[in-house]
């Protein structure tokens, strides 16, 4: 490996690689506009336009993208090259500040909610300069937003661009208070990116793989995750070879992956980056979901980010690590020495409190998929139930402020493990619970339910509009008090007294806190159909627009999307397991049952006993037809399901017919394989999947 030093960042247009290359004042402009949102002028885009297209062709680069994310969950571009015809056959190597700053892709085939006719193709990608240009397989790509032609939102990166100003600026009000005079707040994000890695060969003998991203079908393996040796256990040498390419790739492109190791699941792994701005964090999980991909292929392997690959053993998450920060550093949820008497943070916290609590709702929008519903409540994650976990100093601390009590701190802890060779070590104040949807740690929120294909970008856009409207309602209660703090110590009190419901400290999996959760009137949204439709409430709706995030047609397109992505992944997978059973199940039970069958005739004429045979041949038999009657109630949801207009019907119909027949049909295909001989089993077993 090179040296990481120069290896790190080599391939992105970095601050470092502008002042190298442009104009003093040139470069002063644009950190102005990356750091505090100056507008930028025409004339500087020209000269970084012409240095970042130096920089590219040095390094070999022909094309250029508006490298963008539209409402697929996926990246999109589109390569243009840097050839400019210059008469009598000859070219020259342009890229102008036009082409840098205005893209017009084809928007008609990108999603779009009904906000407009498929004929009305022009849209328009806008260059986001707070975020890096790269170089990715051999292109330059400029990190863009995507905007319909009469100027709608077509992406993800818009609407969590607009969160971050609003949540800045609102911040910013509060902070004015303290007397800090900044400019500028920003939050930050640390996803830690959990996956699967299966061998390739594999992959490809299992259609539900290929066009799913889950297995529709398939028998537990003999041994499962039960004896907890694949936890941290140690990396086979395939995965670390894997590990140590995809760590390249990725340092290349400035991105600060830091752990890699072993998760619950056997061949399921974890990356998890140093958390760093929002917005290019964002950008930075698209990157690594592409490159975790890509990689493996070039190992044999196929990295699969779907949230439940394989029934039984875990599924995989993203662990959203959220803080708000100052824009030289200071963390705005660390709680320092004396949280107590720390009346800034405790302001934030507070604010973070209330905003989980009123928006229960789209916290779990914002995390809702097909797949991810799989996963949610399943014992590996937390439920669909929205809370809090605040340890014990804070929650101690909380309880003192709602009672009017003097806090009394507990001493801190020395521990010890007995060997005198070992240094001692001071204990945490509080543990950690991996059971919280929503667990403060430290100095930061871990949010648990995203689901390991999801954009971060939903989740952050909703974290940070709601926590900009508590926030801005803060500021409006204490910017006219008379007496600053003692106006902020009782909207700390007023807060946690009125939002202590959210607060969590037990274990969330256990049965018993679904009915104290009820009890409490916390939202209970089992499923992602659930969810959706409170994306387009009324008190949403202005939410969003009393800050500029989406307008009232943006908020009821992205439902309708939303709703139309369930619905597809949900009849894809039923097209799929029909036309596995069909083709591979079915065959293979038949020819298995015929050859038992066979096999008792020629034991007959012996006159030798044939009552194994017979037994397997009978019990295939019945569950071969009991197979086909399931499949046939299956195909028949497709056509009513078809039959429904509306977006969210057809939702609802998959939830409560579609999906359950799906699982009816799982349930006795996954009776009939281990009755199959190996080598006529259809498909890769769990077995060899997950124990290559």
């Amino acid at each position: 490996m090179a040296n990481i030093p120069e290896l790190f960042g080599s391939n992105v247009f970095s601050e470092n690689t502008m002042r190298e290359r442009l104009p003093k004042s040139v470069f002063k402009s644009l950190i102005a506009t990356i750091q505090k949102g100056s507008e930028l002028e025409p004339t500087v885009a020209t000269v970084v336009a012409n240095a970042m297209k130096d920089w590219a062709i040095e390094k070999g680069v022909t094309h250029f993208t508006h490298w963008f994310q539209p409402m697929t969950g996926i990246t999109a571009e589109k390569h243009d090259s840097f050839i400019s015809p210059q008469g009598a056959g000859a070219v020259i190597m342009e890229f102008s500040g036009k082409e840098l700053i205005k893209g017009e892709p084809d928007a008609s085939s990108f999603p779009s909610g009904g906000l407009r006719a498929t004929f009305e193709a022009r849209g328009y990608t806008a260059w986001d300069p707070t975020s890096p240009a790269f170089i990715k397989d051999g292109i330059l790509c400029i990190p863009t937003v995507f905007l319909s032609y009469s100027g709608e939102v077509l992406d993800m990166k818009t609407p969590l661009l607009r969160s971050m100003e609003a949540v800045s600026q609102q911040a910013v009000r509060v902070l004015k208070l303290f007397g800090y005079g900044v400019s500028r707040v920003i939050t930050t994000v640390g996803p830690e990116q959990e996956y699967f890695l299966v061998p390739k060969t594999l992959f490809d003998k299992r259609k539900d793989l290929v066009y799913t991203g889950r297995t529709l079908f398939g028998a537990p393996s003999p041994k499962g995750q039960e004896l907890e040796d694949q936890y941290f256990g140690a990396i086979r040498p395939c995965v670390a070879a894997y590990m140590a390419e995809l760590n390249e790739e990725l340092w290349k492109l400035g991105i600060l992956a830091k752990t890699q190791h072993n998760e619950v699941a056997p061949a399921q792994h974890e990356l998890a980056p140093i958390f760093g701005n929002t917005n290019i964090a964002t950008d930075h999980n698209q990157l690594t979901m592409e490159i975790m991909k890509k990689v493996a292929e070039k190992h044999g392997l196929v990295c699969l980010l779907h949230e439940k690959p394989f029934a039984g053993v875990n599924g995989s998450g993203k662990h959203n690590n959220w803080s708000i920060s100052t824009a030289d550093g200071v963390n705005l949820l660390e709680p320092g020495d004396k949280p107590y008497d720390n009346l800034r943070f405790l302001l934030f916290l507070a604010a973070v409190i209330a905003a989980v609590d009123e928006h229960q709702d789209l916290l779990r929008v914002s995390v809702a998929s097909a797949a991810n519903d799989h996963r949610l409540g399943a014992n590996e994650a937390p439920p669909a139930v929205i809370s809090m976990f605040l340890g014990d100093e804070l929650a101690g601390v909380l309880e003192a402020i709602s009672s009017g009590d003097a806090y009394v701190p507990v001493a801190g802890i020395k521990m010890s493990s007995g060997v005198q060779s070992v240094p001692d070590f001071k204990k945490d104040t509080t543990d950690r619970n991996r059971t919280s949807p929503f667990a403060f740690t430290g100095n930061k929120f871990e949010f648990r339910m995203l689901g390991s294909s999801n954009s971060i970008a939903e989740a952050n856009i909703v974290l940070n509009t709601i926590v900009a409207d508590v926030l801005a309602r803060f500021a409006d209660s204490l910017e006219g008090a008379a007496d600053f703090e003692s106006a902020a110590k009782a909207l700390i009190k007023e807060t946690v007294v009125k939002h202590a419901r959210i607060i969590f400290n037990g274990n969330n999996y256990a049965p018993e806190w679904l009915e104290e959760a009820a009890a409490r009137g916390l939202l209970n949204l089992r499923t992602a159909a659930d969810a959706f439709p409170y994306f387009e409430s009324a008190e949403n709706i202005a939410l969003f627009g009393r800050h500029g995030i989406f307008t009232e047609p943006e908020v009821l397109s992205r439902t309708e999307i939303m709703l139309e992505g369930y619905t597809k992944n949900i009849r894809i997978e039923v097209l799929t397991a029909s036309e596995m059973a069909q083709k591979d199940i079915i065959p293979a039970a038949v020819l298995y049952s015929a050859k038992l069958a066979k096999a008792a005739k020629d034991k007959a004429t012996l006159n030798i006993g044939a009552k194994t045979e017979i037994a397997l041949v009978e019990e295939i038999g019945a569950l071969i037809d009991s197979f086909a009657d399931a499949k046939a109630a299956l195909d028949a949801t497709v056509p009513a399901l078809d039959a429904l207009e509306e977006p969210a019907a057809q939702a609802a119909f998959c939830r409560d017919t579609v999906l359950p027949a799906l699982a009816a049909l799982r349930a006795i295909g996954d009776k009939i394989e281990p009755l199959l001989a190996r080598n006529a089993l259809p498909y890769p077993t769990y077995g060899d999947l997950l124990f290559y």
